[in-house]
């Protein structure tokens, strides 16, 4: 058997496949042309809105997961400008000060203090 033989064979049997399982092979020609007329719009409008709309929505999706793992940076840069500022070096110097100036009988006590302390401020 030739190539093309062959070739031609296995696409009569993918379209006996395709008219059997969709139950085809019992409506007229024309009810056949408007159902294939219905899938292939179908499936023409979904491949038409995944190559427009997809990537659009995979590169949202990966910002939404960028952000949720690393943050804002515009918060990052506030906090950073906080603690480096001679602002937060006086907050910091506040809390150590609180901290020290309680007496510390154990770890419960040292969380509650620091905790205290962080609500001072």
């Amino acid at each position: 058997m030739t190539m093309f033989a062959s070739t031609f064979r296995w696409l009569q049997r993918k379209r006996y496949q395709y008219e059997v399982t969709f139950s085809l092979y019992m409506l007229t020609p024309t009810e056949k042309f408007i159902f294939n007329s219905f899938l292939f719009l179908f499936f023409s409008m979904i491949i038409i809105a995944m190559t427009l709309y997809l990537p659009q929505h995979i590169a949202f999706l990966t910002n939404r997961a960028w952000f949720y793992y690393n943050g804002d940076e515009s918060a990052k840069t506030a906090v950073k400008s906080v603690i480096e500022s001679s602002t937060g070096a006086v907050l910091v110097q506040k809390v150590k000060e609180s901290v020290v100036a309680s007496n510390v009988g154990s770890l419960k006590t040292a969380g509650s203090t620091i905790l205290g302390a962080g609500k001072e401020l």
